[in-house]
């Protein structure tokens, strides 16, 4: 069966957001090690990405092969034409036209859709989205494994990750590591079906 992975973008008191730091900006032409371990070597083995709708709307602004510049460096293309290749999943109950080739548009109980896309043929899903999207997940135990970017940042104010939860959702840590600029990475596994 397919595999779900979460992705979850949060500073370290857990906004959904993308606050400036010291090296949050550094650009050396090359991708940085959190994108390297989250996104590259996925290339080859996910085969769709659902977003909310916000989140499909930013990245079909920024992250098509028509939007890159030709100056722009080799990640960045490498990554917008993986994008523009897998199958991309919007959940949205406003908009009507994804205006993204391989691109669709669903809208009901996540729960459902995930199960969905898990019976269909293909490789493995990610799950990119902001706080509302992720508690859903965490909410209904949906994703196999999360990979957590925690930036060094007490920013107090945005959309918040965490809110109630029904059960606990429990994680067994994977691996770790710290960069540069002080972002903490974090994988863990989702371990399904333990009774706190």
């Amino acid at each position: 069966m397919r595999k779900v992975t979460a992705q979850v973008y949060m500073t370290v008191d857990g906004r959904g957001a993308f606050p400036k730091y010291p090296g949050w900006d550094r650009d050396t032409g090359d991708s940085n090690p959190l994108f390297d371990r989250m996104w590259i070597p996925r290339y080859d083995d996910v085969t769709t990405v659902v977003m909310g709708r916000r989140s499909f709307l930013g990245h079909r602004k920024v992250w098509t092969a028509k939007a890159r510049k030709p100056t722009d460096p080799k990640y960045a293309h490498d990554y917008a034409r993986f994008l523009d290749r897998v199958e991309k999943v919007c959940l949205s109950r406003r908009l009507t036209t994804p205006g993204w080739e391989n691109a669709r548009i669903l809208k009901g109980d996540l729960t459902r859709i995930v199960a969905k896309l898990k019976r269909e043929k293909g490789g493995n899903i990610i799950i990119e989205g902001g706080p509302r999207l992720l508690l859903e997940v965490f909410r209904h135990d949906l994703a196999d494994d999360y990979w957590f970017i925690v930036m060094p940042v007490v920013y107090g104010r945005g959309p918040r990750y965490w809110g109630s939860l029904a059960r606990q959702c429990t994680l067994k840590l994977l691996e770790s590591e710290a960069t540069q600029d002080g972002e903490l990475l974090l994988h863990y596994e989702a371990v399904h079906g333990f009774k706190a």
